[in-house]
């Protein structure tokens, strides 16, 4: 979730400290590079910690946002399987896709263990 916006941030950040190296017009377009690339990865990590799972005892449901918060939710007693999909990236740095139902939420962290908590959840609903 965080590989593209981070990316994009280190591009302009080599570009803008490249820029930052020339003199006084291409200097001030470095500087400004640096504060776009700055503000682009501040803004990716906020919204990224801002993203909640919550488990209640009979629905799933994944909040977004500060101010403004959104929630997508899934009854629990409507979802019939919980899967876990991982790419080779995803095992190694330790998140994944988790789908209960209709609800797929993407970069999870440590999939495996909300997978459990979902599975115990389901064989006690």
């Amino acid at each position: 979730m965080l590989v593209r916006p981070l990316g994009r941030a280190l591009v302009l950040a080599v570009l803008g400290g490249i820029a930052f190296l020339g003199g006084w017009p291409v200097s001030a377009a470095g500087a400004a590079f640096l504060c776009i690339a700055a503000i682009g990865a501040v803004i990716a990590v906020w919204r990224w910690d801002r993203t909640r799972v919550v488990l209640t005892a009979d629905k799933l449901f994944v909040v977004h946002g500060t101010l403004r918060k959104r929630a997508a939710a899934v009854r629990l007693a409507r979802v019939q399987t919980v899967e876990i999909e991982q790419s080779a990236l995803g095992r190694l740095l330790g998140y994944g896709t988790v789908v209960a139902g209709d609800l797929e939420i993407r970069c999870v962290a440590h999939p495996g263990e909300v997978h459990g908590l979902l599975s115990r959840a389901l064989s006690g609903a």
